[in-house]
């Protein structure tokens, strides 16, 4: 039997203090939450050993060439894909790291420490879903505020709403440290996924986390819509033998576009917020938790598959990446030839490039202008004899 589960053929005050107990037992140095087993061990620690790695490299990169790129800097939609890749960076730092350090290592933090590790993983994939709920946004006032797009969103605009959106997340994914915690300890309602973490939080998290995916699916339906009917309108008016049949339509092209994003996405994070949810209404078994610890690494493989459907598929992202590794290119073939040149310029064979001394340097002015000085006066002397 679970120690969680709570005996029926015992009256209430005694099924409590047997459950307070047995709880406090099997949750010494919270091991009722370290459930997985040495093959689940093996199979998720070798999805974090690849996806974390990974997931640091691409959107380091990505973040990296916004940065070095000027042009990009001024653009509300690379902020915002900027934005994304840096909650991607915390996610692959802090999800792996205390992932594997619970789940793996067996290491158990007091409740402090814990909450810590568990508002950066959290901050770092609510961010994420923020950030890519105002990609899609700045895509839907692309296609639908065309006209007045660049009125609607400037930089400045666009720098203040990710103020706004890296500050609410902070805000709410640190309230358990702050104090919203389980008022009974380890003892339900407290979660049975999350150490200390109170029911009523975690309702309020995912409730939150979902309103954002619908607003993503919500933005995606409407550029969709208005993609389809910006293409019939066109149809209609070059004909059915127009150009438009010699190549594949645009609302059909962002179709699958945005139906692989919507796909990954939902794919990704429905799972881990199904067994949240799960969670609220009912007590979990070992099994359930199990299967929870699997489908939370899917939430870090879609920060790893992030860069590749936001910013490598941008064409002047892709340009600037270029352009980039070809000025580092540069510059190690320029410290190469500097290294080779250098003994020959210790050893004096290059003449050109010889150190002067300033005294050297005001001598050589000095007799440069003196050597001018009796040319003249010898020229004005000539002059006079003649």
């Amino acid at each position: 039997m679970d120690a969680w589960e709570v005996p029926t053929c015992l009256g209430t005050t005694e099924a409590k203090d047997n459950v307070s107990s047995a709880v406090n037992k099997s949750c010494e140095n919270l091991e009722c939450y370290m459930v997985l087993m040495k093959a689940e061990k093996t199979a998720i620690g070798s999805i974090c050993f690849l996806a974390g790695p990974i997931t640091l490299l691409e959107n380091t990169l990505v973040l990296l060439v916004i940065v070095a790129t000027a042009t990009l800097r001024q653009r509300p939609s690379y902020l915002f894909i900027g934005s994304l890749a840096l909650a991607d960076v915390f996610a692959s730092c802090f999800f792996t790291t205390s992932f594997l350090d619970f789940h793996l290592f067996r290491r158990s933090d007091g409740p402090t420490a814990y909450l810590f590790k568990l508002g950066g993983v959290t901050m770092a994939f609510t961010s994420s879903v923020g950030s890519l709920l105002l990609t899609a946004l700045d895509r839907y006032l692309c296609i639908h505020q065309a006209s007045s797009y660049k009125i609607l969103l400037t930089r400045r605009r666009a720098l203040l709403s990710l103020l706004v959106l890296w500050s609410a997340t902070t805000f709410i994914s640190f309230l358990p440290l702050m104090g919203w915690r389980c008022p009974t300890g380890l003892v339900p309602p407290c979660s049975r996924l999350f150490p200390y973490i109170n029911s009523g939080y975690l309702a309020c998290w995912t409730s939150f986390i979902l309103v954002l995916l619908t607003l993503i699916l919500g933005a995606y339906a409407l550029i969709l819509w208005k993609a389809h009917r910006h293409e019939a309108s066109m149809t209609s008016i070059q004909g059915a033998a127009g150009s438009g049949q010699a190549r594949m339509r645009m609302d059909i092209r962002l179709a699958r576009t945005f139906g692989l994003i919507l796909l990954i996405l939902v794919g990704c994070w429905l799972p881990a917020l199904s067994f949240m949810i799960a969670d609220v209404s009912m007590l979990l078994t070992h099994t359930q938790q199990r299967a929870f610890a699997f489908c939370s690494t899917l939430c870090l493989v879609n920060s790893a598959v992030n860069p590749l459907l936001y910013a490598l598929r941008c064409r002047e992202l892709r340009v600037a990446l270029q352009q980039l590794f070809h000025r580092l290119c540069e510059i190690g073939r320029c410290k190469k030839l500097t290294e080779h040149l250098t003994p020959e310029l210790a050893s004096g064979h290059d003449i050109s490039c010889t150190t002067i001394s300033e005294n050297e340097m005001h001598r050589t002015r000095t007799t440069t202008q003196l050597t001018t000085v009796s040319e003249i006066v010898t020229k004005q002397q000539k002059s006079i004899r003649t």
